[in-house]
């Protein structure tokens, strides 16, 4: 029987940004790995690359060096079109929320179906106040997002990185603007539904608070990553 292979395999990934003079090499020979249902932390300082690292697996940034595939998308020299194939299947959570002001808690989520076509208008929204209620957001699904607290908008940009049933959940800093018992809901219902899912998830984080979650945490530090530290 073979083996599983791995859902992130990443070799030799060098990353600068900048010309010439100006030229800041940010990534420095990262290598690593991760399974199918794996829960990942990343930590380290701010500037060490965390974030940079995370872009380029979502396929938000270009490869330069190195070799790096996701979920069977050899991403060095991608084109647009398979960097887009590769987006469908990822859940991306963003430090900023990255939610439209304009739209309802409810219209967020929904507005991820636009990269699913052949998901139906009916069945969106039935998808998209199924994964609120489950973020227990069912009461607020219609409150436009300037009427939310930070917790409430987090849940939010949970709920839409989860709603399309991704292959792969990303996030970056999910629990930075909010407050201890927030924070820790958050993640804590990231964390269920993920493993409802059996999705893997690499997660960018400062928190200490949260480190109990995981299953490895790797360790940046100036744009090099050490060895994982198996969390149990």
């Amino acid at each position: 029987m073979s083996a599983v292979p791995p859902v992130i395999a990443g070799q030799s990934i060098n990353f600068c940004f900048g010309e010439g003079e100006l030229r800041k090499q940010i990534l420095f020979d990262v290598g690593l790995q991760i399974q199918p249902g794996e829960i990942v932390l990343l930590t380290g300082p701010s500037g060490s690359g965390k974030t940079t690292l995370l872009t380029l697996i979502a396929g938000l940034r270009s490869m330069q060096q190195g070799t790096l595939t996701v979920l069977g998308h050899t991403l060095h020299n991608a084109s647009h079109d398979d960097l887009i194939r590769l987006r469908r299947k990822i859940g991306f959570i963003f430090q900023a929320h990255n939610l439209l002001p304009f739209l309802t808690a409810l219209q967020n989520v929904q507005v991820m179906f636009d990269l699913h076509p052949q998901v139906t208008r009916h069945e969106a929204r039935q998808r998209s106040e199924s994964m609120l209620q489950e973020v227990g957001l069912g009461d607020r699904m219609n409150y436009p997002i300037s009427k939310l607290s930070g917790g409430q908008r987090q849940r939010v940009a949970v709920a839409r990185a989860l709603v399309t049933d991704p292959q792969l959940v990303l996030a970056d800093e999910p629990t930075s603007a909010l407050d201890s018992v927030t924070g820790r809901e958050v993640v804590s219902r990231l964390q269920t539904l993920a493993r409802q899912l059996a999705r893997p998830i690499l997660m960018v984080t400062h928190d200490p608070r949260i480190l109990d979650i995981a299953d490895r945490i790797l360790t940046m530090q100036d744009g090099r990553l050490s060895e994982a530290t198996h969390a149990r």
